[in-house]
């Protein structure tokens, strides 16, 4: 077991993933990753939502709320009501075992995996003072089934994150095949244009997080008019202010990417502050 980790399979300490789990030998699952607050999850109705929605699209039937519930609890039940403590919680659902070949069986019993692990430290400077992105060469391949799910599939972001080592640069930036804007290798990506805020069209490829999710349902509160919209990276660079989001760090200011770089604004800042309320 990797030091700081725990997890458990189908609710237990002591099962092991099968060989013949369609997990791994085909990325055949879905994943969330969520804060864990004094044992407790942030935005669980969220993320259960889109657990249930991405199962569903590659036709795997989620496991309750309930049961799903009762894991977290268990894992991290040293931690209820603690002090301030915030950790992270991995869910993975898989379809189950299967016989050689990549058609399913007719009948499967879902595999459930819950991992536990630290919040990753990020330094004070990209809440203080933004990140810097890097444009990935690697460009995603449309498929519009899976487009916006989060498959165990991951494979182009991790080749796109083997391309740089630089501790300056935070997370890496992703084109699609057409040149247009998608997404960051763990995050998603808004651009203000004045009173617009507009984030990427997932609707060929891209992961939909729930912190993007729920961007959209913020507009009133930051003054903006939010929406989905395709556009170039030299479109992206022309933007008034730039920010990434996701469930663990929840919004960064992006100040540089290539040559272009932002001043500090306040965005990211107010997001933050708006989705740490659940």
């Amino acid at each position: 077991m990797l030091r700081n980790h725990s997890y458990l399979i189908n609710g237990s300490l002591d099962q092991a993933i099968s060989v013949f789990d369609r997990g791994f030998s085909y990325g055949d699952g879905v994943f969330r990753t969520m804060k864990i607050h004094n044992g407790l999850p942030i935005s669980w109705p969220f993320h259960y939502q889109k657990l249930v929605a991405d199962c569903a699209v590659i036709g795997i039937v989620c496991p309750s709320a309930e049961l799903l519930m009762s894991d977290l609890q268990k894992l991290f039940e040293k931690e209820l009501f603690s002090e301030d403590l915030t950790q992270v919680a991995k869910i993975i659902i898989t379809r189950g075992e299967g016989e050689r070949g990549y058609a399913p069986p007719v009948i499967t019993v879902p595999t459930r995996v819950l991992i536990k692990s630290g919040l990753p430290h990020y330094a004070e400077s990209n809440y203080q003072q933004g990140v810097q992105l890097h444009v990935c060469n690697i460009r995603l391949a449309a498929q519009p089934k899976l487009a916006g799910i989060k498959h165990l599939n991951r494979l182009e972001n991790v080749l796109a994150r083997m391309e740089w080592r630089e501790d300056t640069i935070f997370d890496g930036l992703l084109l699609d095949q057409s040149g247009n804007v998608i997404e960051c290798t763990m995050s998603n990506v808004f651009a203000r244009f004045g009173t617009d805020l507009f984030t990427p069209d997932l609707s060929l490829c891209g992961v939909s997080g729930i912190t993007r999710q729920r961007i959209f349902g913020l507009g009133n509160v930051l003054g903006l008019n939010v929406a989905e919209k395709s556009f170039t990276l030299d479109q992206l660079l022309q933007a008034d202010e730039v920010i990434i989001c996701n469930s663990l760090f929840g919004a960064f200011q992006v100040t540089g990417i290539n040559n272009t770089r932002w001043p500090e604004q306040a965005l990211a800042a107010k997001i933050r502050a708006v989705v740490s309320h659940d």
